[in-house]
């Protein structure tokens, strides 16, 4: 291994790769380690703390970068790998930029606007968890569900969580657990959950209809995909995400304890309010017992006030009558007087009427020297010389009597 080691070094060294990372990760020496991948294939690279300090950028996957080093074969497995002296950043990696570019579509369609989340129920009264059934993300999930809240059922549907067939899985198992939901009512709360990877690992819950699956769902959804520096678009779709699938449990499923802790503050309050009202009412009911005193003397006194009331009432009906004998003596002297001053405005508002229909009497304005014709056949007024022809006969009426006529022209 070292023969062939130190060949690579006196051909190669130093080299430039160019390539998307994959699987990045910092170990706690401060070490990192990935794959540098194109469509050709894929490196892997190590590059020490020594190195990675000198980082003008967070390495991520998908990443598209430039790794200046020298290629070494790592003794324990034999496998080729890049030590990595220097790394910037290239432009972003094919498959970040789908990524990219989906997040772009579907955010315009409003996918992932805030309206569109919802509150968690507080309490929910079943749990439905979609994942791979031997996922490791299965077991947190199910050991945070039992340590926290061991009476709510869960349910599970089990989907492939990598690989090419994981989204139509995916999606076949939120359908299933919809139906269960509008059927049954149970899953109150769907989980989507997956341990850490890779963006290629990941990239199921970057499919689309996984997404649109994940954003049409009936109930809350909380996404605790990767660890908590992964980010998919069904965090995006999804009401809440959680930075790991045990929070993600946490988050749905208050400790039990914490619910009981709570019933015994209530409970403690309520008991508190419960005495505080009977001592209340029973000092109420003291005070009345004390008022009350002996029922004859309460009725003694009532009697006292019946007969002051009595006397009461009879001095105001005669008081009362006092006044209505006065009024109506009043009135008896004020009518005459009334008649004749009303009989009065009567008569002179009667010769006023009188007057005015004279002025409209027309025998008047005859006796001035006028006169009306009417045709002698019809009777009609005639008002116009339009309306006779000559010879025809007419009759005019005067202030003391009537002349018949006949028209020459």
């Amino acid at each position: 291994m070292q023969a062939i080691a130190d060949a690579l070094s006196v051909r190669f060294n130093p080299v430039a790769v160019r390539g998307e990372i994959s699987g990045f990760s910092r170990a706690a020496s401060g070490h990192c380690y990935f794959s540098l991948k194109d469509e050709g294939g894929q490196l892997r690279c190590a590059m020490f703390r020594r190195s990675a300090d000198q980082l003008q950028f967070a390495p991520r996957d998908g990443l598209l970068v430039q790794a200046l080093g020298k290629l070494d074969v790592y003794g324990p497995r034999g496998d080729l790998q890049l030590i990595v002296e220097s790394l910037k950043p290239a432009g972003q990696g094919a498959l970040f930029e789908q990524f990219l570019r989906l997040k772009a579509k579907l955010e315009a369609e409003g996918l992932f606007d805030a309206g569109r989340k919802r509150d968690l129920p507080p309490q929910p009264r079943s749990i439905a968890v979609v994942t791979s059934l031997g996922a490791a993300a299965l077991r947190d999930v199910v050991t945070a569900l039992r340590r926290r809240v061991p009476h709510i059922p869960v349910v599970i549907h089990p989907a492939s969580v990598q690989g090419a067939q994981a989204p139509q899985e995916i999606c076949q198992a939120l359908e299933g657990a919809y139906q269960r939901f509008h059927t049954t009512g149970e899953g109150e709360v769907l989980l989507l959950v997956r341990g850490g990877g890779s963006l290629e690992d990941l990239w199921a819950f970057n499919d689309e209809a996984v997404v649109r699956a994940v954003a049409q769902a009936p109930m809350p959804v909380i996404c605790g995909v990767g660890h908590e520096t992964d980010f998919t678009l069904s965090d995006f779709a999804a009401d809440l995400r959680a930075p790991t699938p045990t929070a993600a449990a946490e988050l749905c499923a208050p400790a039990r304890q914490t619910r009981l802790d709570g019933l015994s503050q209530v409970a403690a309050v309520l008991d508190g309010a419960v005495h505080r009202a009977i001592d209340l009412r029973t000092q109420r009911l003291d005070q009345l017992a004390q008022r009350l005193g002996r029922p004859s003397g309460r009725v003694h006194e009532s009697q006292q006030h019946l007969t002051v009331l009595q006397h009461r009432l009879a001095g105001a009906v005669r008081l009362r009558r006092q006044r209505l004998g006065m009024a109506l003596d009043q009135l008896s002297g004020q009518l005459p007087q009334a008649r004749d001053r009303a009989l009065q405005v009567q008569v002179q508002r009667l010769d006023r009427c009188a007057s005015a229909l004279g002025l409209l009497d027309p025998t008047l304005v005859l006796e001035r020297g006028y006169a009306f014709l009417t045709d002698e056949e019809k009777g009609s007024v005639i008002t116009s010389a339009g309306q006779v022809q000559p010879g025809q006969r007419v009759r005019a009426t005067l202030s003391d009597g009537t002349l018949g006529l006949t028209v020459d022209a």
